[in-house]
């Protein structure tokens, strides 16, 4: 049987992603298959590398730091967060806090990352192959918040969030071949997600990115449409979903010190339903 993990992703919100990673970790639970979106491909990055509470450090350390998220970064070159810092400066081989990209390597895991052509508004799955050491460009991809942050380009083409193009990518995992698929989401699973915090930003987008912008201004009927599938297959035993009961105060940029405690702890408690799940 095939076991697979999806990550949507959230931004500050995906520390409940990150609490589920570390459960796993600590539960040594056997997965064959990931797929993260947005933040969630840093979290499950650090489920391949089997690196226990890293990401907690980035979300509840580093990200407090003006270089990692700031009005500062906004107003210097445009990106709220800084990618670059992010994923090079902190996780590279000689940064602060460096993924272990020899076990992520060695990780027999398949894993794909999520990302939204800039250009045509289309979903573009990474996969495993294109992580490489110091060249963690697929995540940053997948996380370039639209106006936010400016498009990311990898191997020539410039990229946004992945949660634009393909937000909880449940089909895409059961077509690869899952039999059992454990969603984590970052909202509560019974609330639907709105256009209206969608509407200014595609505006904006539309002026240079028409194609990404439409499918921002529709991310919330996709969203919803693809969280009734999944739980339309957790119906018939499928997939299991994660998700949190509260925000906690927290968003895809904004975020408190309490809120991120509070929904790591709950995911963490949460996926200790997962090891149940994936043997039954």
């Amino acid at each position: 049987m095939k076991t697979g993990i999806i990550d949507v992703g959230g931004g500050f919100r995906a520390i409940y992603g990150a609490g589920v990673v570390d459960r796993l970790l600590e539960d040594d639970v056997h997965i064959d298959y990931a797929i993260g979106v947005s933040a969630g491909s840093a979290n499950l990055a650090c489920l391949l590398s089997k690196q226990k509470n890293r990401c907690y450090r980035f979300y509840t350390g580093y990200a407090f730091r003006r270089e990692y998220a700031s009005t500062y970064n906004f107003v210097k070159d445009h990106n709220f967060v800084d990618l670059d810092y992010v994923y090079g400066t902190l996780s590279n081989h000689d940064g602060e806090d460096p993924l272990d990209y020899a076990t992520a390597h060695d990780n027999p895991m398949d894993f794909q990352v999520v990302a939204c052509e800039a250009e045509t508004g289309e979903p573009h799955y990474f996969p495993k192959s294109r992580l490489r050491q110091d060249d963690y460009d697929v995540c940053k991809a997948s996380s370039a918040v639209p106006v936010a942050c400016e498009p990311y380009v990898v191997d020539g083409v410039p990229y946004f969030d992945g949660g634009i193009a393909d937000p909880v990518p449940v089909q895409k995992a059961l077509d690869d071949g899952c039999d059992k698929v454990v969603v984590v989401l970052t909202r509560p699973k019974d609330v639907l997600r709105e256009q209206r915090k969608d509407k200014g930003p595609a505006a904006i987008l539309r002026r240079t990115y028409p194609e990404s912008a439409e499918k921002l201004l529709n991310r919330y009927a996709l969203y919803n449409e693809e969280v009734a599938l999944a739980k339309r297959y957790e119906a018939e035993g499928r997939v299991l979903i994660l998700a949190p009961t509260d925000l906690f105060g927290l968003s895809t940029l904004h975020k408190n010190y309490e809120g991120l405690n509070r929904m790591y702890r709950q995911g963490y408690a949460d996926a200790a339903a997962v090891a149940d799940f994936l043997v039954a």
